[in-house]
């Protein structure tokens, strides 16, 4: 029976009727906290302790604020994390965690499609509430069960496949401002994701070997990407006007961060200027991926282009290049004609015989 320190605050630990017991003082305090172990001492000899899980008494403010500080505050998807804690602490309240029922968060999701949202969206958001469960019941300690892993995820459906044409692209770009217009000729020349443009520095740009790297990808793995003259070009001109005093590539005339409502906010306006329906911005890294299948580049380098972990992701893009097929099928022909000169060429070799 002790103290242990974890990030500053003493925890009780001791064993109980056969069971550890890890308990929180609440005190940074080491006197304080002796003091708070020794009534627990008093407790177990007079048989008025009971071991009360931490689940009881740990409510959902407390691990979704710890949650946002200590994980998702370090993740490339910060302000959607944001916001999926927002939606679930205004369903949820504040209930304690083991009051946190399979049955209770099937009404979210039923709540959640009353409210129109979509099935991705809502797998992001569960998402998020079954990884700080993991973080209470592996690290925290605060409970011994997921409830999220038993409810079932909803399907998505992924078979969106809008790209912008030449001829669209050239009506659009005129039509936008000129810091979103950056941002879009940046996005069809790389293929990089929004979160991935806005979050760019300077220190992931290399103007001499001609390559951007995104240090936290959607999967949290490092990307290097190679960039084409008009993408160097560009960002020549942003580095020759830059000011020291902020590092992002890509951020506000008042220098601070973008912001993704914003920046669709501007795509909605110059998309209706240029008469072009039904695109959103992260079709524009569609459009580089269906651009370089259509010239003939072999998914291998779409994929790691693209930063795909699988290349089933990129296998929805295979369709754009069927000339990459065509081999084959003229393969059946060529063997046909091959068959069709191989029994020609027996029958002149069994007719000059018998003229023989």
């Amino acid at each position: 029976m002790g103290l242990v320190k974890r990030c500053n605050t003493w925890w009780m630990s001791f064993m109980y009727q056969g069971q550890q017991v890890r308990r929180s003082t609440g005190t940074t305090n080491k006197r304080l906290a002796e003091a708070i172990l020794g009534q627990v001492r008093v407790q177990i000899i007079e048989g008025r302790f009971f071991v009360k899980p931490e689940a009881q008494h740990r409510t959902l403010t407390e691990l979704m604020d710890r949650y946002t500080s200590e994980h998702a505050a370090r993740r490339a998807n910060h302000r959607r994390e944001l916001t999926s804690v927002k939606n679930l602490k205004d369903f949820f309240g504040n209930p304690t965690l083991d009051q946190i029922t399979p049955k209770r968060i099937v009404d979210y999701k039923n709540q959640r499609y009353t409210d129109g949202v979509k099935p991705a969206t809502m797998n992001r958001e569960l998402a998020t509430l079954k990884k700080a469960f993991n973080l209470a019941r592996r690290e925290w300690e605060w409970c011994t069960d997921n409830p999220v892993c038993r409810v079932s995820m909803e399907k998505e459906n992924n078979t969106r496949d809008r790209w912008l044409t030449v001829e669209e692209e050239q009506r659009l770009l005129p039509a936008a401002a000129s810091w979103l217009r950056e941002l879009m000729v940046f996005a069809i020349y790389t293929g990089m994701r929004m979160g991935e443009i806005l979050a760019l520095t300077w220190g992931g740009v290399d103007l001499f070997r001609r390559t951007v790297t995104v240090f936290r990808s959607k999967n949290g793995e490092r990307r290097t990407i190679p960039v084409n003259t008009t993408v160097l070009d560009l960002l020549k001109g942003k580095h020759a006007a830059r000011l020291e005093t902020i590092d992002l590539v890509f951020h506000s005339e008042s220098q601070t961060a973008l912001d993704g409502s914003n920046i669709r906010r501007a795509l909605t306006t110059a998309l209706d200027l240029a008469k072009i329906q039904n695109l959103h911005f992260h079709d524009l890294r569609h459009t580089f991926a269906t651009r370089m299948v259509q010239a003939g580049i072999d998914l291998y380098k779409v994929q790691r282009l693209l930063g795909h972990k699988s290349p089933i992701m990129t296998q929805r893009y295979a369709h754009h290049y069927p000339e990459s097929l065509r081999e084959g099928v003229d393969a059946l022909e060529a063997g046909r004609s091959f068959s069709t000169n191989l029994a020609h060429a027996q029958v002149r070799v069994c007719e000059a015989s018998l003229s023989c």
